[in-house]
């Protein structure tokens, strides 16, 4: 297949003048690089895209692909996951990973603990604050949780966000509203082991690839899995994988992961998270249907080296997945 490639390349925005922390979600050139890599392993052609303004220019100028590997993060509001599939949709273009409803859905933190809660899957209580007027009467007790409702690679969380008094939440959250420009997300801090879970597939054909137990080491932020650990994972942060079959706990996480994976309708690859309470019962806390693909620096690719899959076939897996989307010849010539 020809496949485009979709992304965000942070030094471009750099040099745009974006900050160091409105950018931190971006792509390395490595990241772009080892994807290309692989899918050329696998026989497939690249073509390099970008960044959702060059994809429309091109789209524009009657550029098309067999298929789109789409990683942009996009930069703008709550939608901005799903700004490049929302396009490609409109050409009919296949792509890997979510669609815009999913990719909506997902980066805001409340709505799809929301869908998880009534789905009747195990999630920490939360409440959605908008301005400091709702950060009364939380209907649980602390310590809480409090980080921004809709960011990734664990902005805006810090040694802060763990908060042992309700008379203690003002200052995080309005520290937090004038950061990031949005509602924050409070929920019941839970104090229990946490794990990561890599998923590859869609649907019924979805499938755990490995767990691995986040361990916070001396040199690390206590208690949270923060922003500052997560950049600085080496000295900072554990990754220790998990065999469902001699960890009980971890089996029970990876059932949770699943399901909350299917109903929420993620597509072809990537990574819950989940976290137990105090009574060791698995929680729910965010999934991440466009997870890092940075080698050896993102998570889903070090947790498929510890369980024996290459970097390239976890992008085979993905692709493999995205290409059941793949539409007929004549389709597609009718939509171009």
């Amino acid at each position: 297949m020809i496949i485009g490639l979709t992304y965000d390349l942070r030094r471009e925005y750099l040099a745009m003048g974006y900050s160091e922390i409105e950018t931190a979600e971006f792509d390395q050139p490595e990241t772009i690089e080892a994807i290309e890599l692989a899918l050329q392993e696998l026989g497939h052609e690249t073509i390099r895209i970008g960044h959702a303004f060059q994809l429309m220019e091109k789209l524009v100028k009657g550029e098309r692909w067999d298929m789109v590997f789409n990683i942009a993060e996009g930069l703008h509001g709550t939608g901005r996951e799903a700004q490049v599939p929302a396009v490609l949709d409109i050409y009919n273009i296949p792509y890997t990973f979510s669609d815009p409803l999913v990719m909506c859905l997902t980066l805001h933190k409340g709505m799809t603990k929301r869908v998880i809660r009534d789905a009747g899957l195990a999630t920490a209580d939360f409440k959605v604050a908008e301005s400091l007027e709702d950060i009364v009467d939380i209907p649980f007790k602390p310590p809480f949780f409090v980080k921004p409702v809709a960011e990734g690679t664990g902005m805006g969380v810090s040694p802060r966000s763990l908060v042992e008094t309700p008379g203690a939440l003002a200052g995080i959250c309005r520290s937090l509203f004038e950061e990031f420009h949005q509602p924050v997300i409070i929920e019941r801090f839970l104090p229990g082991r946490e794990f990561t879970i890599g998923i590859a597939g869609t649907g019924a054909e979805a499938r755990v690839l490995g767990t691995m137990e986040i361990v916070l080491l001396e040199k690390a932020e206590k208690a949270v899995y923060s922003f500052i650990n997560k950049e600085d994972w080496k000295k900072r942060v554990a990754y220790r994988p998990l065999s469902a079959e001699d960890d009980p706990l971890a089996a029970q996480a990876e059932e949770l992961a699943l399901a909350s994976w299917k109903i929420l309708g993620a597509r072809d690859g990537g990574r819950v998270d989940i976290r137990c309470d105090e009574n060791n019962i698995p929680c729910f806390m965010e999934v991440n249907p466009l997870a890092g693909l940075r080698p050896e620096y993102s998570d889903l690719p070090i947790l498929c080296g510890h369980f024996g899959i290459s970097y390239v076939q976890l992008i085979e897996m993905i692709v493999k997945s995205a290409a059941k989307r793949v539409l007929p010849e004549k389709v597609l010539k009718k939509c171009a």
